[in-house]
């Protein structure tokens, strides 16, 4: 919880920066937040393909005879869960060449 506030406390540095170089520094931290965030949907997304794949599998192992029901729900589940991997693309592309702080901060262009 300490390392948790020591954070909040230095990424308050770049809200009351001055106008010269908050630019830069908002840019970082943004670059830094766009890869933790594809870095975390990755994951997420592995962990969750991989267990739809291991429960068709199962399924099918136990059942034959609906073998085909499961694999066309198994591709559904598959690319809702990698639809949620591709908006947080999506948003980190968004924050490295659009970025809406800047504007807000009258940084931007």
């Amino acid at each position: 919880m300490k390392k948790l506030l020591l954070v909040f406390l230095a990424l308050a540095g770049v809200a009351f920066a001055a106008e010269s170089g908050a630019g830069e520094t908002l840019l970082s931290y943004s670059a830094i937040a766009a890869g933790i965030g594809l870095g975390i949907a990755a994951l997420g997304g592995a962990i969750g393909m991989g267990s739809t794949a291991a429960a068709t599998i199962s399924g099918m192992a136990r059942n034959p005879g609906v073998g085909g029901k499961l694999m066309t729900t198994m591709f559904i589940a598959l690319a809702m869960i990698e639809a949620q991997v591709i908006y947080t693309l999506v948003v980190a592309l968004i924050l490295l060449y659009a970025n809406p702080f800047l504007k807000i901060l009258g940084l931007g262009a």
